[in-house]
């Protein structure tokens, strides 16, 4: 009896769930826009006007408040009002085909698209591929400076911009993600904590600021680790000094399109508080409820509305990076939205060799635009977690090593486009002009980029420096037009071992065999080279 009663009230469950479905009520204007746009402080914070005023990026419509009258009257009509979106200019709610009617006919209703793209309303096994490979696999502490990040860094050159001094410092990231657990206790996240890095955060899923909850997901602390993790002598994240803020919009125990409005929601507070990055390693291709499923020729970067909000957020200013997605070895291997949209940032995985990750989803988008758009190291990539260094694969954490590589560069360089900034990294990039569908324009070379813009800026004048002998045993002499102010020299890990002034040689008989890395200070300019002690 007991069996039949929980068949019946299944069987009741779902036909009643199939009579409702989620849909995004579009309004028609914002009557109250001319309030914003007197005070645009009323909605926005002085650090995300700057970021409008520094790369020209105009106020407009999206940027105001949805009229609250209108929100109102939506749930005087009987509907439950919890998600919504200033950049949409609307709400979503779950109705019934007559009352999708009644809605439609408000006055301040301009149109009511359905979430559903298909009339299947049967339950499928929940896509588990955007979490696959993401899993500890060792948690060995070891005794170095960059420790196993070593190999990561410098894959994709990062090493060139932490010499220089650009770790990230003033650039404000958002990581949305499943949840931050042990990022407000664990001693790998002390650092930032101490430095008051952590500027902020919000759970958009349960509507709270419990975003450290021990029950959440640890995706979102692996993640925010591999950029601004810091265990000593053991890891450094690939921007250590970075600002964060911290936004939950993935529930893990379920797979529903609510999540795409969960981000919408973080990006546009991410917008108010001024961030310069978002980098998210979530991606949406199946839902619990089938209804909801996109297909292939959906990942055109504009069908979904979460891919529809990343290009917003990219409009404002923002550096979006998303993750392909680790379905490459299945049989929806394509990228997942939003990283199909042509203006995000989309990052495959490869390994320690260089060659494609087997899981990392393949593009182009149904589009035909190029995706991903470059890869990191994203097979075995070290990272930490409360108190220890990590190691995880996944393009969940190639993408926030190449998210700490784009704060560094916005340090260097904030005033520079950001289209620019995307085709100069696509441009440096290992496979470029060729491309692949795992890996786009292949690995991201930071070191490149950055020392190319340097070679063509205005602001630094052009000369010529030689270092020799390399491979070298016993005095390493530096050839330049200009006067050597200072020198220093770097062993591989990062570690400063040995300084100098005003000299053009320098001794290295008593150095270990290996590579080393040398800082040049001139007048005018900053070299860096590696050199091989035999």
């Amino acid at each position: 009896m007991k069996k039949l009663l929980l068949f019946c009230f299944l069987a009741g469950y779902t036909v009643s769930f199939a009579q409702t479905q989620l849909v995004f009520v579009y309004f028609k204007d914002k009557p109250n826009k001319a309030a914003f746009y007197a005070n645009p402080l009323s909605e926005l914070t002085q650090k995300s006007l700057d970021r409008r005023t520094t790369l020209g990026v105009a106020l407009n419509d999206q940027d105001a408040p949805i009229e609250p009258a209108y929100i109102q009257n939506i749930q005087n009509l009987g509907f439950i009002v919890t998600d919504y979106s200033k950049w949409l200019n609307g709400v979503a709610v779950n109705a019934t085909p007559p009352q999708i009617t009644t809605l439609q006919s408000q006055p301040y209703v301009q149109n009511v698209e359905s979430f559903a793209k298909n009339s299947s309303t049967g339950t499928k096994i929940k896509n588990t591929n955007k979490w696959e490979n993401l899993s500890d696999t060792n948690k060995t502490l070891t005794n170095f400076d960059y420790g196993s990040g070593t190999a990561q860094i410098d894959q994709i050159n990062l090493r060139p911009l932490h010499l220089a001094g650009y770790t990230g410092t003033g650039v404000a990231i958002a990581v949305i993600d499943a949840g931050f657990p042990t990022v407000d206790t664990g001693s790998a996240f002390s650092r930032i904590r101490n430095n008051n890095q952590i500027k902020g955060g919000y759970d958009f899923v349960s509507k709270s600021n419990d975003i450290y909850n021990p029950s959440l997901f640890d995706h979102g602390t692996v993640v925010l680790g591999s950029i601004g993790g810091f265990i000593e002598n053991t890891f450094v994240g690939s921007a250590p000094d970075a600002d964060f803020y911290l936004y939950r919009s993935e529930n893990v125990a379920v797979e529903i399109p609510e999540e795409e409005l969960y981000w919408i929601e973080s990006a546009e507070e991410a917008d108010r508080k001024g961030v310069d990055i978002i980098t998210t390693s979530l991606g949406y291709s199946t839902f619990d409820d089938t209804r909801y499923d996109y297909d292939y020729a959906d990942m055109n970067g504009t069908t979904s509305f979460i891919a529809r909000a990343a290009e917003i957020a990219v409009s404002k200013g923002i550096f979006v990076l998303i993750a392909a997605g680790n379905s490459g070895a299945q049989a929806w291997h394509y990228i997942t939205t939003p990283a199909d949209n042509t203006r995000v940032f989309t990052i495959g995985s490869v390994d320690s060799a260089g060659n494609p990750s087997g899981f990392s989803s393949f593009g182009p988008n149904a589009s035909g635009s190029i995706k991903p758009d470059g890869s990191t190291r994203g097979s075995a990539s070290a990272t930490v977690n409360n108190n220890t260094m990590t190691t995880v694969s996944g393009t969940s954490i190639a993408t926030p090593i190449a998210a700490g590589g784009v704060a560094c560069l916005l340090q260097a360089f904030y005033t520079m486009d950001r289209d620019i900034m995307r085709n100069r990294l696509k441009q440096t990039a290992s496979l470029y002009p060729n491309h692949n569908d795992q890996m786009g324009f292949g690995i991201l070379n930071f070191g490149s980029f950055y020392n190319s813009f340097l070679n063509t800026s205005d602001l630094v004048k052009k000369e010529k420096l030689t270092i020799f002998p390399n491979p070298v045993k016993n005095i390493l002499n530096i050839a330049s037009e200009s006067d050597v102010i200072s020198l220093g020299i770097y062993d591989n890990l990062g570690r400063l071992i040995m300084t100098s002034k005003n000299e053009k040689s320098i001794k290295v008989d008593y150095f270990q065999s290996g590579v080393y890395y040398l800082k040049v200070q001139t007048k005018d300019k900053v070299y860096y080279e590696k050199f091989i002690k035999e």
